[in-house]
């Protein structure tokens, strides 16, 4: 068994112009300086999913198999009129058994003053009936559009890693008990 745990971070939207895209950078540069941890930066703009279909019927084996092999996840979740994006939706459900008991933690972006909190109260129970295990640590991204340079680097690094410092300590906590709970306890 390979000890690492696997924990990719998703970009949950695929508009131009996403303020969210400079998260999801820093949150995988926080995620990947994790020691025993390995991960990749899931860009959905990237995954090629068809729209005339959904569910289980336009699944990517690459995706699939990424989802397979995770021990948890990460979602940077811009929120979009008190939600989240479409094509979100769309992505995860390609997926059902990949999911079952993995622990997932979201990282809501707005432009307003929230943080993205009602983006993550609306994906919670899309995550749970997809067999996902929330963490009760959320990452809030609150003012996005200004939250980062011209460069990309994050203007109020203390105060953000700090957060993340929390948010990923209980995602791996988490992810270490239920993949031990995957691995030596049958249902």
């Amino acid at each position: 068994m390979n000890s690492s745990l696997f924990i990719p971070v998703i970009l949950g939207t695929v508009r131009k112009g996403r303020a969210s895209e400079n998260v999801a950078k820093f949150v995988f540069e926080q995620v990947r300086q994790r020691e025993g941890v390995e991960t990749a930066l899931v860009d959905i703009r990237e995954q090629k999913f068809p729209s005339d279909d959904a569910g289980e019927q336009i699944k990517d084996p690459a995706f699939s198999e990424l989802c397979a092999r995770a021990d948890g996840l990460v979602l940077v979740v811009p929120e979009y009129n008190h939600a989240y994006p479409g094509m979100l939706k769309h992505v995860l459900d390609s997926n059902l058994k990949e999911y079952i008991h993995k622990a997932v933690g979201i990282c809501g972006v707005s432009a307003g003053g929230f943080g993205g909190t009602r983006v993550i109260q609306s994906l919670l129970p899309v995550l749970r009936e997809l067999g996902l295990v929330t963490i009760f640590w959320d990452g809030n991204f609150s003012g996005a559009q200004n939250l980062f340079d011209s460069n990309g680097k994050i203007l109020d690094e203390a105060t953000h890693i700090k957060r993340m410092d929390k948010f990923l300590g209980e995602l791996i906590w988490m992810s270490k008990v239920l993949r031990y709970g995957r691995e030596n306890i049958s249902i």
